[in-house]
């Protein structure tokens, strides 16, 4: 499982010309699923996101989450997270889960995140043609690989 993450003072996901999420303070989180990806890579993940201190303290410092600002987030899948451009100039995305195995370990991700943050959060749309606008914060955009855990 592999996410961006980017602070934000606000972003929305509108699809068809209908805003479907928007957020203020926090969190915009693209996700990408392999096949491979299980529970354990799904309770690892939130965990890493909510709790990575990227937001700045009453010093100026980035030193507090957002768990800890009890901020807002958005996920939204994105199998493009998994494109193999290595041979040619046209993306492979045969790594990334078919969407009987990604729609489940999605949708059970964001009960997750939800659960750690003890509140809701908001989500595009599986498979939609989504628009994401996003304001980024610092910019503060970081990339977490739950297979890759640096």
């Amino acid at each position: 499982m592999r996410v961006v993450i980017q602070r934000v003072l606000n972003a929305s996901v509108t699809i068809e010309d209908k805003t479907v999420a928007s957020i203020d303070n926090g969190l915009l989180i693209l996700l990408g699923i392999v096949a491979e990806d299980t529970q354990e890579d799904i309770t690892w993940l939130t965990n890493k996101v909510a709790n990575l201190r990227i937001f700045e303290d009453q010093n100026g410092v980035m030193n507090t989450s957002l768990l800890d600002i009890k901020g807002d987030a958005i996920v939204v899948s994105q199998f493009t997270l998994y494109a193999s451009t290595k041979k040619g100039n046209r993306p492979s995305y045969i790594k990334a889960a078919r969407p009987e195995v990604a729609i489940p370990l999605y949708k059970t991700f964001n009960t997750t995140l939800e659960a750690v943050l003890k509140k809701p959060i908001q989500t595009g749309v599986f498979g939609a043609d989504m628009k994401v606008q996003l304001i980024n914060s610092g910019p503060v955009t970081i990339i977490i690989d739950s297979k890759n855990r640096e």
